[in-house]
């Protein structure tokens, strides 16, 4: 009988006083993970304290600091490349500061590792939305990743479609050494979506798929962190190129039912047609958020969604045409491929 296998958590923390507790308390509960390596990657608010606070209740947990950012490294590839180059599990997983684990998800990912033959597998996560702009933009967001990223596609060796969520992802730590680590991927931005691709290249399998009952995530506490993340993001997710763009708005934006009413003053029935065909794109939208498993009355906030995403998106655009985007504090170069 083979011996469960071990694994090693590794957790970046850059300013994270708000959730690391419940995150390293939900981690520490999986009797699969042998080790929490926390990455302290110089935080300005309590996070090393309630670090500390941590380490006095848990044996498992392990806090380490970073310094200096070596050139080429985006901070989080950095941090996360601190605890894997100290793991010893058998599994390593990289996970966010803001999720909560849910009990037995980490037996229940090993168990899906073994039944699909996978050496990395992925969660889209449980997004938990607040406010009206959390339930706007993000379930937005996630059907729109939802046409481009098919769970199908990723998870089919013989098809080129890569994808991961950094906010979990399980790889095993000699596929992780094969394919180069977080050095392989140090300046990327997308460093998941890019680990995914270099491990399916090197025929690795992949598994992934949506996380209910694994992990639950609030991404963003302000308006203001979801703008940078979803600017910093969108781009390179969309495709990277301008031509890119402008195919993904075609079709995210309503633009002929918007033009109808547009045009109701010429013709009562044009803008009768006009609200008939948006009402239909609510009702399409419901049915993409019950596919990816979001409530459909977030379909309410279906116009809001649009204008935030199409906003998004051209900030997104713009950011990476002037070679630089901006995440927690700290700006970092991008490439710029298209241009």
């Amino acid at each position: 009988m083979n011996p469960i296998p071990s694994v090693s958590a590794i957790v970046p923390a850059r300013n994270e006083e708000a959730t690391i507790t419940p995150a390293v308390e939900s981690l520490a509960a999986q009797p699969e993970i042998k080790e929490i390596f926390v990455i302290n990657d110089q935080s300005s608010d309590g996070t090393a304290a309630q670090l500390s606070r941590l380490s006095a209740r848990y044996t498992q947990l392990r806090v380490l600091e970073t310094q200096a950012i070596p050139s080429g490294w985006t901070g989080k590839n950095y941090a996360v490349s601190l605890g894997a180059a100290q793991a010893t599990g058998d599994w390593l997983l990289f996970t966010d500061a803001d999720g909560v684990h849910l009990p037995g998800s980490t037996a229940r990912a090993l168990a899906d590792a073994a039944a699909a033959g996978a050496g990395l597998v992925s969660y889209s996560p449980e997004q938990e939305t607040r406010t009206w702009w959390e339930r706007a933009l993000i379930p937005f967001v996630y059907t729109r990743l939802g046409q481009k990223f098919s769970y199908d596609a990723v998870n089919d060796p013989d098809l080129p479609a890569a994808a991961a969520n950094g906010q979990y992802l399980l790889i095993r730590q000699v596929d992780y050494a094969r394919i180069g680590g977080h050095a392989a991927v140090a300046g990327e931005v997308l460093e998941d979506v890019a680990l995914a691709r270099l491990a399916k290249q090197a025929g690795i399998r992949l598994h992934f798929v949506s996380g209910q009952g694994i992990i639950r995530v609030r991404m963003y506490r302000t308006f203001g962190e979801m703008w940078q993340g979803w600017t910093k993001n969108l781009y390179p997710l969309m495709g990277g190129t301008p031509r890119a763009v402008g195919r993904e708005l075609r079709g995210a934006v309503p633009w002929i039912p918007l033009l109808l009413l547009l045009l109701t003053p010429l013709h009562l029935v044009l803008g009768v047609l006009g609200g008939v065909l948006l009402a239909g794109r609510h009702v399409a939208y419901a049915a993409a958020l019950r596919r990816n498993r979001f409530p459909a009355s977030h379909a309410l906030y279906y116009m809001p969604a649009v204008a935030l995403y199409a906003a998004a998106l051209l900030a997104s655009e713009w950011r990476y045409a002037h070679g630089r985007v901006t995440w927690k504090g700290r700006e970092y170069p991008v490439n710029t491929p298209g241009r």
